[in-house]
């Protein structure tokens, strides 16, 4: 059934029918019953699809820290498996809070202290999820052997990173791989991105991916396997999880 012809059936206008479907717009508990009337959804999905619906009216965690519901932490906080690849840092699900720091400080126009200490808070509830036992998330992390040799923050911060690093990859929901400077061409040598999966929910995958300007949402079923093929091929090019990590090991040595 087209938007066009199931927005009148709601007394919706289509427009707001595409922006509840594409994510931008809150629907209430009435209206997605009404939806699952109309698309004769019944059954256990009836009731799993109801059960969110209330959820969903309930602010989300990151509402008290600045953010709304339209960013990358609430995709993650509805994941239960990130598949990250970075290029010139390390993922913000294994910084520490000095790297996280030193990061946002590079930029031109950083963060002032109010809003710095606030961004290391949402970083590390974040990554409570990689060791909570009722709100699991899996990490899949591909980084390029250059992150391991760039100081950021200076060695001392750099060195307790590469610590983290190693203390988060032995972690049963962590995966930790390094892409060798030796490997020369291969997929995504010009950007980062992060596969996301809502295996608990039942949502499709979704692509995001950073650039200097802002962000990128993705769900289309062609981008999203676009970006599955190119990460299975980074995964199949970096070195194997405990050969990274002696990696890790000797960039702290010598860093």
């Amino acid at each position: 059934m087209t938007i066009e012809a199931a927005a009148p059936r709601f007394y919706w206008s289509s427009s707001k029918l595409g922006r509840i479907e594409q994510g931008y717009q809150r629907v209430d508990v009435h209206g997605v019953r009404s939806m699952l009337d109309l698309y004769d959804i019944g059954g256990t999905r009836w009731t799993e699809v109801t059960e969110l619906a209330l959820r969903a009216q309930e602010p989300g965690w990151w509402r008290a820290y600045g953010l709304d519901d339209r960013g990358y932490v609430p995709l993650e906080a509805d994941a239960t498996l990130v598949r990250d690849y970075t290029i010139g840092y390390v993922p913000g699900l294994l910084q520490t809070a000095a790297y996280t720091r030193a990061l946002s400080l590079s930029y031109p126009k950083h963060l002032n202290e109010q809003d710095l200490a606030l961004s290391v808070q949402i970083r590390n509830i974040r990554q409570r999820r990689l060791i909570d036992q009722q709100n699991p998330l899996e990490l899949a992390a591909i980084v390029d052997e250059g992150v391991l040799h760039r100081p950021v923050g200076g060695p001392e911060v750099m060195r307790d990173q590469l610590r983290r690093i190693v203390e988060s990859a032995a972690l049963d929901r962590v995966t930790f791989q390094v892409l060798p400077t030796a490997v020369g061409a291969r997929p995504g040598l010009s950007s980062v991105f992060t596969l996301l999966s809502f295996e608990a929910i039942g949502f499709p995958d979704m692509v995001y991916v950073e650039h200097p300007m802002g962000a990128v949402q993705m769900a289309q079923e062609d981008s999203v396997e676009r970006a599955t093929i190119f990460f299975d091929r980074l995964r199949s090019l970096a070195l194997s999880p405990a050969d990274s990590v002696a990696l890790v090991h000797r960039a702290a040595e010598q860093m």
